[in-house]
């Protein structure tokens, strides 16, 4: 029976040429990154429902699960060599829920409303900072030519850590913080800052180019993983915290690296500036 409704095709309707003759049917494989997008989202919204009920514990674990499957979707893909069209406009849409209006909106139902409307329009400015920096990778993701330090670092903190580290005042607070006006107010200048890292020319390490392990450092690698698995699992919100903490901290330090490296302009300054220097590096925002 015939629909008005195309059918499901992940490549476009442009590739047939490229893709060889169509298929009936649409390998398993080809669907899994995709439904590993929409879990995300779904994570992202439910974590925003339970945020307005008052289970905010639950309300921000789902929204750290949905930053770890957006966070995910894309390695899975090239793992199974189902990189598509399709997908890539699904996990562009899915970020800026998981990494922008989730965590905006949990912090708000959480803390932010206790400063009125400054606090809205700290989340507003930070989702807007959010979408700001998606779409800038989704243009400078697509330059051919980028400059030799965009294997070993970010332009500005990346999406996934930004709504990490804005949730910070609701870690503080399931620690036992007061959720009063001042809180409100500080956590809404806290935001504020938070969603200018993400959009600003800040060199921020990304680890990429740290792809081996040398051989003696192994086991104490290993070691330190699972420890931080057994405090995230033990002492949850004095992890999170502590991570969001150090998070920021080492900023500095990489910012002063990029620059005794790579030389003292800033990332995507006219006078450092080569064709495609100023996009950003890496799978995420």
């Amino acid at each position: 029976m015939e629909t008005p409704f195309p059918p499901f095709d992940p490549h476009g309707p442009n590739d047939d040429e490229a893709r060889g003759p169509r298929l009936r049917e649409i390998p398993l494989r080809l669907l899994v990154p995709n439904l590993i997008t929409v879990l995300a989202i779904c994570a992202g919204l439910s974590g925003i429902r339970l945020a307005f009920e008052g289970r905010f514990e639950l309300a921000v674990a789902m929204v750290l699960v949905a930053a770890f499957l957006d966070g995910i979707d894309g390695r899975v893909a090239r793992l199974l060599k189902a990189t598509s069209k399709f997908g890539v406009q699904m996990d562009s849409l899915a970020d800026i829920v998981n990494f922008g209006v989730a965590p905006a909106l949990v912090l708000y139902a959480y803390v932010l409303d206790q400063a009125r409307s400054l606090g809205w329009i700290a989340a507003l400015i930070y989702v807007i900072a959010a979408g700001l920096r998606l779409a800038r990778f989704n243009v400078m993701a697509e330059r051919d030519i980028k400059a030799k330090w965009q294997s070993e670092y970010f332009v500005g903190v990346p999406a996934p850590a930004g709504a990490m580290l804005v949730l910070l005042p609701v870690y503080l607070g399931l620690l036992g913080v007061e959720t009063d006006r001042v809180l409100g107010l500080i956590s809404s200048a806290y935001t504020v800052l938070i969603a200018f890292l993400l959009v600003s020319r800040l060199p921020v390490w990304s680890g990429k180019s740290e792809n081996r392990v040398r051989r003696d450092l192994v086991l104490p690698v290993i070691l330190v993983v699972v420890l931080y698995v057994a405090t995230l699992m033990s002492f949850t919100w004095e992890t999170m915290a502590i991570t969001a903490v150090g998070y920021l901290l080492t900023l500095p330090f990489g910012a002063r690296a990029w620059h005794r490296k790579y030389g003292s302009k800033w990332p995507g300054h006219p006078d450092h500036s080569q064709p495609g220097e100023d996009g950003l590096p890496g799978d995420k925002t």
